[in-house]
């Protein structure tokens, strides 16, 4: 009863300081968590036990200064990336192996006849150059005359496990961990786990193991959102612990942690689970969770993405991080910690990244005060810990909008985020890595959804962080239908983030890995590896995406894979300081994009992005720095806009053009030909 007083009183204090200090202009655009009651539900395939392997060989695709793409795997449908957050270990790199791994559910063209409910993987090990594709490692066969089979896989983690000493990548395994449809939580739903393993140079010497949900003990297993495999040899999976047996999905307050430990006899992992205390403040089921350690394999946090009642600012209205942490590797944890993102107790570089500018254009007046701003997370996160064993926690944050947990998603009012410590949790400052352009897509019938699918990365030795997310440049769209990759790097030891040059001029955002590319407004569900690949100060981050072949995306269609081959940042690209403490810190007014096509002989365009409203201008030059063409300045809101120039009028050659915002020129090269 006291802890029930308690968190009402919290939701009404929350409410409270939301109605007291701040009123959203009504047009305000912002969304709330998707959730769906059953997800997944496939049939069975009559040709199921029919597989065929296949060897990836690399067709690259190249246009000159970007990134090589190659097609390495398939699968029956998309939802082998996970449904509504891809945050799952579907990449995995290990640089002392050189090898990178990338897993999946079976079927489409590559494995004719194959069935969504089998797992296989492609994997590489000399660094992502070449590839073997579509090693069936798991075979669904419990089909006792009903529509599914039992042991149907789903939504898939993995990771590679090198024995201590091992550096031949032969003789390391895949290991798997997935859930599956046995029913074990009531008739006709989830229950199951899967995992097991397979020998990296013996594709054939596979294992695997079944294990049911628990009733009776109060274990209900459902879909684990957390994995890693850590320097120890040891695994880690995280669930929420929620009851099907009415049909209905009850959240039970708690986390299940399932512990895997290498045994020598049975060369596999044999698993055992612990249930971790997760209230929320109306028992509501935490956004998401994640579970990662230290690349010493010591320290390591649970997080959740939800609200428990402890930060008042929030309570009843947003969502915040919670972690919990060990320094002993797992066999004992710590108490909740929660992070205050807002208030007199929240993060500097939470409340000082909109300018004054946007606070006015998201708030009627009187304006709220910067600690007056209640903030939220969104509903998908990733985890990582460095080299001195601190958390960074990559989450889009936004306002919170006028209902309850909900995000004011339009640009540029959210900014992709890597929340971190210095001090192992005690207190908390923020890397704005920059501001996604659209935040969420809908497919088909607006039954399934992805947000930014924000995932993060670091160096082996922790030194280094990569933020990831997924985002629509597209001039006059707002939904997250047509996506590109974007990544950000930061140098955690200096407190500097990568920057992208223009033509000279260094500017703060991200790079669009997939800008001109074959997966330009097609980077479906992109993902990326916990680790990148490093050698001699450069950084290759392994990143995949997914293709129907068709310029819609459809989750239902069989798709095929493509692995981005060789993007890395080197030493030299870290170069912006990255906490932002100070308000008035300028950030760059706008954005400009290459012309695309680039070369052309016809109407090609020109996409930039303002932060604020500002009067913009226009103009073509040729080599000899005479004007051939421009547009005369005028005034452009906040967002995204574009110039349409046709140059068939033009000789062939090299042409600049000059986007001006205010006082800022970017001035970027184009070819006609």
């Amino acid at each position: 009863m006291k802890r029930t007083l308690l968190f009402v009183m919290a939701v009404f204090l929350g409410f409270a300081v939301m109605a007291q200090h701040y009123t959203l202009k009504p047009n305000v655009k912002t969304e709330k968590a998707r959730t769906a009651n059953k997800i997944g539900f496939e049939p069975t395939n009559a040709s199921s036990l029919v597989q065929a392997k296949q060897i990836a060989t690399p067709a690259a695709y190249k246009n000159t200064d970007f990134v090589n793409i190659v097609t390495f795997g398939s699968s029956a449908n998309g939802y082998t990336y996970g449904y509504a957050g891809g945050q799952k270990s579907i990449v995995y790199a290990n640089t002392a192996l050189n090898t990178v791994c990338h897993f999946h559910r079976m079927g489409g063209t590559l494995d004719p006849g194959g069935y969504s409910g089998d797992l296989g993987y492609d994997i590489s090990t000399d660094g992502g150059m070449t590839w073997t594709a579509m090693h069936e490692c798991y075979k669904a066969v419990n089909n006792a005359g009903g529509t599914y089979y039992t042991d149907a896989a789903r939504y898939p983690n993995h990771g590679i496990y090198n024995p201590a000493g091992n550096t031949d990548p032969n003789n390391a395994y895949v290991t798997y961990f997935a859930p599956t449809l046995d029913g074990s939580n009531g008739a006709g739903s989830w229950g199951g786990y899967a995992y097991g393993r397979a020998k990296v140079g013996t594709p054939t010497d596979t294992l695997r193991t079944l294990k049911p949900s628990r009733p009776g003990e109060g274990i209900f297993q459902y879909i684990p959102d957390g994995y890693c495999v850590t320097s120890l040899g040891e695994v880690w999976a995280a669930d929420f612990n929620q009851d099907w047996t009415t049909g209905a999905i009850a959240y039970q307050g708690t986390m299940l942690i399932n512990h895997g430990v290498w045994d020598a006899g049975l060369m596999d992992f044999v698993y055992t689970e612990e249930l971790i205390d997760c209230p929320t403040i109306d028992n509501s089921r935490p956004a998401l969770i994640q579970i990662e350690f230290s690349p010493d394999g010591l320290t390591g946090y649970i997080c959740v993405l939800a609200d428990n009642g402890e930060v008042p600012f929030a309570a009843g209205t947003s969502y915040f991080p919670i972690l919990w942490k060990t320094t002993d590797a797992g066999q004992t944890w710590s108490d909740p910690i929660s992070v205050s993102l807002g208030g007199s107790d929240g993060i500097g570089g939470v409340l000082n990244y909109l300018t004054d500018a946007q606070i006015a254009e998201l708030f009627l007046p009187p304006l709220p005060s910067r600690e007056e701003i209640p903030f939220t997370t969104a509903f998908d996160f990733d985890l990582s810990v460095d080299g001195f064993g601190n958390p960074h926690i990559a989450v889009v944050v936004g306002v919170t909008g006028a209902d309850a947990y909900s995000i004011s998603s339009a640009y540029p009012f959210t900014s992709a985020m890597d929340i971190t410590s210095l001090d192992g949790g005690n207190t908390w400052i923020a890397y704005d890595c920059g501001r996604p352009y659209t935040f969420r897509g809908l497919f088909p019938d607006d039954t399934y959804s992805e947000d930014n699918r924000i995932q993060i990365a670091r160096n082996p030795a922790g030194t280094k962080i990569f933020v990831s997310w997924i985002a629509t440049f597209l001039p006059g769209i707002t939904d997250n239908n047509q996506p590109d990759i974007f990544t950000r790097g930061i140098d955690i030891v200096n407190h500097l983030l990568t920057t992208r040059d223009s033509s000279g001029v260094l500017l703060d955002q991200p790079i669009n890995v997939t800008e001109f590319t074959e997966g330009m407004w097609q980077a479906f569900m992109g993902s990326m590896a916990s680790e990148v690949l490093e050698s001699n100060g450069s950084y290759t981050i392994p990143m995949t995406y997914l293709s129907t072949g068709a310029s819609t995306f459809d989750p239902v269609a069989p798709v095929v894979f493509k692995y981005i081959q060789d993007f890395k940042f080197s030493e030299a690209d870290f170069n912006f300081v990255g906490i932002d403490e100070n308000p008035q810190q300028v950030k760059a007014a706008i954005n400009v994009s290459q012309n695309f096509p680039n070369p052309t002989n016809g109407e090609t365009s020109v996409t930039f992005s303002l932060n604020d409203a500002s009067t913009v201008g226009f103009e073509v030059v040729n080599m000899m720095g005479q004007k051939v063409y421009d547009v005369p300045a005028v005034t452009y809101g906040s967002g995204i806009h574009a110039f349409t120039f046709n140059a068939s009028s033009l000789a062939n050659g090299v042409y600049f053009y000059t986007v001006t915002a205010g006082e800022e020129k970017i001035t970027k090269k184009m070819i006609v030909k």
